[in-house]
């Protein structure tokens, strides 16, 4: 059973995203399709929606706290206003544009895995350090599991080489087997794999040995994309 998640970044409305789910909600139903699927909307569009328990929606950053003085943050006070227990902790946009350390990152899945929190974890390595071979960028992914309780049970990976995100360049089969063959030979959770995955290519990713899903961005922000992105892996 495939994974499949949604991560809207900074993109739809409150409006455009009860529709989106909506139209998801109303996919999986009708086509009786069994794939778990995430939703992970601007905070600004969170809300009470009407889902079938494998349809999620999570938040895409929380401050690790319940509520305080966090100027442009939210905390779990706001998520259980919607009965979001879904979040995204370590995607590189937030470690390389925003500038989150290893320390918040994991003190933020520390703090989430206390409240049992389903935590999709993202790692994921540059091009630099992609261009040095296979073992440096094992080294660097590793190191992103500093603090991280990797025996967590609510704990799913997601691996996206910074390179491959919104670039319209795709690791390579043979990329995406060896991080996750890896990478699975090490942790035992569900993995994953993020980066211009699209329409046309989501299939044969998916299929890949030690590949259990995956984190989707640009492609998955129009609703008819992602409905053939479910109904291509629908049954993996």
């Amino acid at each position: 059973m495939a994974i499949i998640a949604s991560n809207f970044k900074t993109n739809h409305t409150r409006k455009t995203t009860s529709y989106f789910v909506e139209e998801v909600n109303k996919y999986l139903v009708s086509n009786n399709v069994s794939s778990d699927v995430y939703i992970f909307p601007t905070s600004t569009s969170l809300d009470k929606f009407e889902t079938i328990p494998t349809l999620n929606i999570g938040v895409q950053n929380a401050y690790a706290t319940q509520k305080g003085s966090f100027t442009g943050e939210i905390g779990t006070e706001q998520l259980d206003e919607f009965d979001v227990n879904t979040i995204l902790i370590g995607h590189s946009e937030r470690r390389h544009i925003l500038g989150e350390s290893q320390e918040e990152i994991a003190k933020k899945f520390a703090f989430y895995s206390e409240l049992g929190y389903k935590i999709i974890y993202c790692v994921g390595e540059p091009l630099e350090v992609k261009e040095e071979g296979l073992e440096k960028t094992l080294e660097y992914i590793y190191s992103q599991f500093e603090g991280i309780d990797i025996n967590y049970e609510n704990l799913i990976l997601a691996y996206e080489p910074i390179w491959a995100i919104g670039t319209g360049v795709t690791a390579t089969l043979e990329d995406i087997t060896d991080v996750h063959s890896a990478l699975k030979s090490k942790i035992e959770k569900p993995l994953l794999y993020g980066g211009s995955v699209k329409v046309d290519n989501v299939r044969d990713i998916c299929s890949l040995h030690g590949v259990d899903g995956a984190l989707i961005g640009t492609a998955s922000w129009i609703i008819e994309d992602f409905i053939q992105i479910l109904e291509n892996t629908k049954d993996l």
